[in-house]
């Protein structure tokens, strides 16, 4: 079998990113999940455990990495970020490798979040970001009640604007409606499976 055509998949918050990922997983595509990644990596036995207890001790709790203590380090100390960055995001490249390598599958998609701003984007054969409008994304994302409007105003600050976002991906799914986006994963699937049986 030829090379798995790999899709890459961001959007901002709320922007329904994980969901529409779930559709192509319908569609029979392997779907690799950055942040569920980080959540084996940070769990018992998990990969980043010891790096991160060698940078902070005490944000490792009873064998697994806290995000709170996370949290709560970055808030005090402008740079723990980038230092948990410099030994995460290896770790979750090595874990992308291995899907890559172990999976059989024609098309792998890969949901980034942060796809642009790491450089996974230049390892990929096309880019999608979802997008709705900013109005719909502050609902869903505040209907979660997880977080406020101050700490979302936070988040969409930190994360690359939407029409940068826009710009720069290959395809653009609109998820103001599920149907919608659904047609539109179809469609993408279908293009690209019909490029690879040409």
């Amino acid at each position: 079998m030829s090379r798995p055509f790999r899709i890459g998949l961001t959007g901002g918050i709320g922007m329904g990113k994980s969901t529409t990922a779930r559709m192509f997983a319908e569609e029979g595509v392997a779907v690799w999940d950055a942040d569920a990644a980080v959540h084996r990596l940070y769990g018992p036995k998990g990969a980043a455990v010891e790096v991160i207890a060698a940078l902070r001790p005490d944000a490792v709790v009873e064998g697994a990495v806290s995000r709170e203590a996370l949290r709560a380090w970055i808030a005090e100390d402008a740079a723990a970020l980038k230092r948990i960055e410099a030994v995460v995001h290896p770790l979750v490249q090595n874990d992308r490798a291995e899907f890559s390598a172990l999976t059989e599958a024609d098309i792998l998609l890969f949901d980034i979040p942060l796809l642009f701003e790491t450089g996974a984007d230049a390892d990929m054969d096309m880019v999608v970001t979802v997008s709705c409008p900013p109005e719909e994304q502050k609902r869903r994302v505040l209907e979660r009640g997880t977080m406020n409007e101050q700490a979302l105003e936070r988040i969409l600050a930190s994360q690359m604007p939407d029409a940068e976002k826009r710009a720069r991906a290959d395809r653009v799914i609109e998820t103001d409606t599920l149907e919608g986006a659904r047609d539109q994963v179809k469609a993408i699937v279908a293009e690209v499976r019909e490029k690879q049986d040409a």
